[in-house]
């Protein structure tokens, strides 16, 4: 008997094990290394290696034959993996050298280093557990934090030296700041110089952020957890920067704005870029090394905030500054001074530069399809056509090509040689036996996208069905795009006898800034009218199919906030909700998130009420059931258990679900499992 979806999508962490991914291609484009699971149920990752020439693709490290205990992670691995929302386990991050001839990586807070030619593996002595392990350009050092310590070992000799040593217990050399990782993509903190003799290296001091106790209940004698969390008009981590060189040379390299959003270090430049703390002004400076003096290169300002855009800053050989920037009502790539895209081309992301070509990926006028180009220094080049979500690297005149659509199941990742020959990287993951019954388009009077999806039985016509909402994540998060894996447990939601409708409403990305910005200041009025417009449009163009007494909304996240939003607000279109994790009032949530869209709660408290839940708690009169994982360090178990108090005085029933020692992620196989089994349950019973 075959497994059930819940089961199956909670072993096979949603479908995304047995998936190439962590792609590194060599400098002459011979080799292309990745990391991959055995199988699709199998959580240990291997790193694996093509050559492509031969097409030969070969197993170069497999965790099982090494020492290692998984469960025995640091803290600081821990915590560095909720941030960055891994789930697998094994090698899920390495770093090679510039040649990738050699790589090191962490298993177990073990440091470990290969010879990629021969497969060979050493474990490497280090005082204590290694977090974020960095291999020099030239292949001679590993750069490594343990202990909140930044310490260099020399591979040839073994000779371990620490270059910054914390001054205080809440002091971190070489680490991204709790801020910096959950909310703007800087998963780092110590770059290399690329002539391998220097590192840029942070300075995190988390001293004057505030200290929270995250207990778990279930557990009454373990200690509560301190965690320092900088919620929204509290004080950040105090984060400066250092270069530091193998002679032991130390030199402070000052800024005065709040965030580093970014550094790179490349033959051309070493870069930063920083970000006002009310996120309307970032600047790109230019540091020297030797002094740490900045240089401003570009300074970019808006009256919301400005994107920190991924890949960025970069180079071409020539030296010309490749960016991103909002320009004439679109997100558009910068080389040098001029923008060699147009504003109706939304850029997402800058993935490589090689010699003098960009590759980057972009919306065009369907923002649910995501599109590879390449600027070639004359001309725009696509690189995906059909429809689509499209990623990859380039290097070395060879490219790597990763594809999802709605035709096909899961990611199909093909090699892309320089003479176009295409290589296919197989994927392993479990196929999850859904007959996928999709239907994307615009709908309501904004020609919203969204996604019906219908249970595949269902005769057109037939019957009016329940209907349940599956919003979107929140502001830059999008949920309607043309590939499968989207839409997975929407399908499932829709076999139990629901039409599912996924919307995406404004300060959702693929439209260019203006959609993006129009939650300024109101984190529930427009994501809510949008869900509604998108509802009704959809009963328009469904007269048969869609029964408007009976409509749901469930969400985790941002999405449990706008579920339990709808039922407050709208008890006249919204019948019953499932609220994950959800933020109720926005003060508790972090600094850098919250402030983008409402700025200071000091400032504006009105803003913030206006965005938050207790105020309407005394409103409620459909059914709701909140969920929470008591392990949350994101969004704290606090928000839900507020919720329910504020509900409970009121004298509004209510449901409440915790799950012990689970954090923001749910990893867990059983929870994940019931929780899909659970939410059904109750859905129904409330819809009758």
């Amino acid at each position: 008997m075959s497994e059930s979806f819940p089961r199956l999508s909670a072993r096979t962490r949603r479908f995304t094990l047995g998936v190439p991914r962590g792609f590194t291609i060599s400098p002459d484009g011979g080799r292309v290394v990745f990391l991959r699971t055995k199988s699709g149920t199998d959580p240990v990752t291997c790193l694996w290696e093509l050559d492509t020439e031969t097409h030969v693709e070969r197993l170069v490290i497999d965790p099982r034959t090494l020492s290692q205990d998984e469960e025995n992670l640091p803290p600081e691995e821990r915590a560095r993996r909720e941030r960055s929302r891994e789930q697998a386990g094994g090698v899920v991050a390495y770093s090679t050298d510039k040649d990738v001839t050699t790589a090191v990586f962490a298993l177990s807070g073990a440091l470990h280093v290969a010879d990629l030619a021969s497969g060979e593996v050493r474990g490497l002595d280090t005082p204590g557990p290694v977090i974020d392990p960095r291999l020099s350009p030239d292949g001679r050092h590993v750069a490594y934090v343990t202990g909140g310590a930044l310490r260099v070992q020399d591979l040839a000799t073994g000779a371990d030296l620490a270059l910054a040593t914390p001054e205080s217990p809440t002091v971190t050399y070489g680490l991204a700041e709790f801020i910096a990782a959950e909310e703007m993509d800087r998963m780092r903190g110590h770059w290399w110089s690329p002539s391998s003799d220097a590192l840029l290296v942070e300075r995190a001091d988390e001293a004057p952020v505030r200290t929270w106790y995250i207990a778990d209940p279930a557990n009454p004698a373990r200690p509560a957890t301190e965690q320092r969390y900088p919620a929204a008009g509290t004080p950040n981590a105090d984060v400066q920067l250092f270069v530091f060189g193998l002679d032991g040379s130390r030199v402070a390299v000052p800024f005065e704005e709040e965030y580093l959003a970014a550094a790179s270090w490349d033959s051309h430049a070493l870069s930063i870029v920083t970000l006002t703390r009310d996120q309307k002004t970032m600047r790109l400076f230019d540091v020297d090394p030797a002094t740490g003096a900045s240089t401003l290169v570009r300074e970019d300002t808006d009256p919301a905030w400005v994107d920190i855009v991924s890949g960025v800053p970069a180079h071409l050989d020539d030296g010309s500054l490749v960016w991103v920037a909002a320009s004439e009502g679109g997100h558009r790539l910068f080389v040098g001074d001029r923008a060699v895209t147009p504003p109706t081309l939304q850029v997402r992301a800058v993935l490589d530069v090689d010699h003098d070509s960009v590759l980057f990926s972009a919306s065009g006028g369907d923002p649910a399809d995501i599109h590879l180009w390449t600027w070639d220094g004359h001309s725009l080049l696509p690189v995906s056509t059909r429809s689509g979500v499209f990623s990859g690297r380039m290097a070395g005149g060879v490219g790597v090509l990763s594809e999802q659509t709605l035709d096909a199941e899961g990611v199909s990742t093909t090699v892309v040689r320089r003479d176009g020959t295409g290589i296919p990287v197989p994927s392993y993951a479990e196929r999850p036996g859904l007959d996928l019954r999709v239907s994307l388009g615009r709908s309501g009077r904004r020609e919203l996208s969204t996604a019906v999806v219908l249970p595949s039985w269902h005769e057109q016509g037939s019957a009016r069905l329940p209907v349940l909402m599956d919003p979107y994540g929140g502001p830059h998060a999008q949920r309607v795009l043309n590939r499968r894996g989207a839409y997975l447990e929407s399908q499932w939601f829709a076999e139990q006898g629901f039409a599912v409708i996924v919307a995406d409403g404004r300060g959702t990305p693929g439209r260019g800034p203006d959609f993006e910005r129009a939650v300024l200041n109101d984190l529930a009025t427009p994501v809510l009218d949008d869900q509604i417009d998108a509802l009704q449009g959809v009963a328009e163009q469904y007269p048969d199919d869609i029964d408007l007494s009976r409509v749901a909304i469930r969400g985790w996240s941002f999405g449990g906030f706008l579920a339990a939003l709808a039922v407050l607000r709208r008890p006249d279109v919204f019948h019953a909700a499932v609220a994950g994790a959800p933020v109720t009032d926005w003060r508790l949530y972090d600094t850098c998130y919250t402030e983008r869209y409402l700025g200071d709660p000091e400032e504006q408290p009105e803003v913030y009420d206006k965005s938050s839940l207790f105020a309407d708690a005394a409103k409620l009169e459909r059914p709701l059931l909140l969920i929470h994982g008591l392990a949350d360090d994101n969004v704290v178990a606090a928000h839900t258990l507020r919720l329910s108090s504020a509900l409970l005085a009121a004298g509004r029933p209510h449901s409440v679900l915790p799950l012990s020692g689970v954090t923001h992620m749910t990893p867990q196989e059983v929870v994940a499992e019931n929780l899909l089994l659970l939410q059904v349950d109750f859905l129904k019973k409330s819809l009758g």
